[in-house]
């Protein structure tokens, strides 16, 4: 979809989001990830949000994940999409997993949106306390396209375990609880926003589940080496039977393409930090009220933003 000569006009309608779109009609896709992750569903609620059909209209796809999302942001199967901070910053520097191949420069940001926790699932029957007892076992890294699946490989090599010392498997976090369910698998990473719907069913109609840590001096080796890693705790009682449980975090980000239109942009970003958009978020997921705009710019990382969301942070303050 070409945004070039779509002309946009802002003002204020009542009961939509506060901005009038006139003359040529916009349609921006968000790519999100799988059904069961929070990407779909916090998607879904920006989405439903700062639409305002029929001359803008903002449309959630589900996919693979962060990879997913950048290849189809640059292939031009979307307009824009949600990436972690860490598949963001490899592509557009071209290092990290993104070592040795071409740099993806045409990413831009939009926003950081919200916190992203590791969760390292695992069978309650199984009894491994730490990621060291993997060793051996069968274990979800995601699927491929998917930013957990990087994740997964990166944390276990900051703790001396390698994609050959367990027995490994991809499957999206809804197939993975199911395997778990089932007996199947051992353990699963999944990367995203809690509570996530697909571990909170399981833990709540298996036959229990443990959360391991991920601390110590690997994650402060791992943060030192890759900034876009903080420590975070999944917060006791977030899953049933599940106490707090130490881990990482990175940021998810909106990114789009330099070729996608300034006006275009502009009006995503506007209507992004709209009342109306704050409403949705606040009532409609657990996420949602990380969402804020005195967070928008924190740890881009690299990732320049685009000219249209800059014009938006210089008017409101956020940029100088």
């Amino acid at each position: 979809m070409k945004f070039a000569a779509a002309i946009l006009a802002f003002g204020v309608a009542a009961g939509a989001t506060g901005l009038a779109f006139a003359q040529a009609r916009a349609f921006v896709r968000i790519a999100t990830g799988g059904p069961a992750g929070t990407y779909h569903a916090i998607g879904a609620l920006i989405a439903s949000a700062i639409s305002a059909p029929p001359q803008f209209v903002v449309t959630p796809i589900t996919s693979s994940g962060s990879v997913a999302n950048i290849n189809a942001i640059v292939g031009g199967t979307t307009e824009t999409g949600f990436v972690q901070a860490d598949v963001a910053y490899w592509a557009y520097s071209g290092t990290g997993v993104y070592h040795g191949r071409p740099k993806v420069e045409e990413l831009r940001s939009i926003a950081n949106l919200y916190p992203e926790s590791v969760h390292l699932v695992v069978r309650k029957a199984l009894n491994v306390k730490s990621i060291a007892e993997l060793k051996g076992k069968k274990v979800s890294l995601d699927e491929p396209g998917s930013g957990t699946l990087l994740n997964a490989k990166t944390i276990l090599a900051a703790f001396g375990v390698g994609e050959r010392d367990i027995l490994a498997e991809y499957f999206k976090p809804e197939q993975a609880a199911e395997k778990m369910k089932d007996g199947l698998i051992d353990a699963f990473f999944f990367t995203g926003g809690f509570p996530a719907a697909a571990i909170s069913e399981l833990a709540s109609t298996g036959a229990g589940i443990d959360i391991l840590p991920i601390a110590g001096a690997p994650v402060e080796k791992l943060a030192r080496e890759f900034p876009f890693f903080a420590a975070d705790e999944i917060p006791d009682g977030t899953y049933k039977g599940v106490g707090a449980v130490k881990t990482v975090v990175v940021g998810a980000h909106w990114l789009t393409s330099s070729k996608v239109s300034e006006d275009t942009i502009y009006a995503l970003t506007k209507a992004l930090w709209s009342d109306k958009t704050r409403v949705a978020l606040d009532s409609g997921h657990a996420k949602g009220a990380s969402i804020q705009k005195e967070t928008a710019l924190s740890g881009l990382l690299g990732v320049p933003l685009h000219p249209g969301a800059e014009k938006f942070y210089r008017e409101t303050g956020l940029l100088k």
